[in-house]
């Protein structure tokens, strides 16, 4: 009877095929801080200590938001019914402009000579893909932001508001409905993309990882403290608010100190791994 049949050897020398890599650990494992409703006001003052080490690109960035309100105000004086669907290019085009501010600030961080506008100016380039994949999504939900406008004023108006009255004709009593169901559409939208891109953005830049995984921390970040993040999101619309009234010249300070401050803030909501 012919000998059972033994399984083969390795040839001498060869190794065992080794399995497969283990995938890296997943974005929901990640461990994100535990905030507190002071830690918004240190990271102001983190971002506007920041601003004073290097004025200069700070300002250019507020030059850069400066003309940003002054867009914005065109927009409302020729076509109102874009006015709120156009005011998330605060929260669309903000924090990307805000790049160069986030990479300032990394700068100050990590290395002791005060950074430059030229590496400010090409902080997206490291990531551009991710960048653009992630504007995309932004640009969606502002898309979808704009036409859920336009539908708000069809259903309350027949026509669209005279330019002339627009402010008297929109805070009218009688309009209070149209008012209350376009703020609630308005501020839908804006949590849904602020909840997104709260610290995805200095994240990809930072950390270098993929838009998905991004933009799930920074939603964990508002769900694990949703009132401290409620908060953060609060004092960065009232200040900006208060920075537009005076002819929009307030946003030459106030837009870069957000951007240092939110800077900090991803740098304190995702502490930076002990190893690193």
């Amino acid at each position: 009877m012919a000998d059972a049949v033994s399984p083969k050897e390795p040839p001498p020398g060869s190794e065992p095929a080794v399995a497969a890599a283990s995938p890296g650990p997943s974005v929901f494992s990640l461990k994100l801080a535990d905030l507190n409703p002071g830690d918004t006001l240190r990271w102001l003052r983190l971002g506007w200590a920041d601003f004073k080490r290097c004025p200069r690109i700070g300002l250019f960035y507020g030059l850069c938001f400066f003309a940003m309100g002054h867009a914005l105000l065109a927009v409302f004086q020729n076509a109102p019914a874009y006015v709120l669907a156009l005011s998330a290019g605060f929260l669309l085009m903000g924090p990307f402009l805000c790049l160069g501010l986030y990479d300032a600030s990394k700068a100050m961080q990590t290395r002791s000579h005060r950074p430059s506008l030229r590496a400010s100016l090409q902080a997206w380039r490291p990531t551009k893909g991710t960048m653009a994949i992630f504007a995309g999504v932004l640009l969606i939900l502002e898309m979808l932001w704009g036409r859920a406008s336009l539908v708000v004023f069809a259903v309350s108006f027949n026509t669209m508001p005279e330019k002339a009255n627009i402010l008297a004709m929109l805070l009218d009593p009688e309009n209070l409905g149209f008012l209350i169901t376009y703020m609630v559409v308005g501020g839908v939208f804006a949590g849904l993309i602020f909840t997104t891109s709260v610290i995805s953005i200095p994240m990809i830049m930072d950390r270098q990882v993929d838009a998905v995984s991004a933009g799930l921390t920074s939603i964990r970040a508002c769900l694990q403290n949703p009132g401290v993040m409620l908060l953060w999101g609060a004092l960065i619309t009232l200040l900006i608010v208060l920075a537009m009234l005076p002819a929009f010249l307030g946003l030459f300070v106030i837009g870069p100190v957000i951007g240092h401050a939110t800077w900090h803030a991803y740098r304190h909501i995702v502490p930076v791994p002990e190893s690193a």
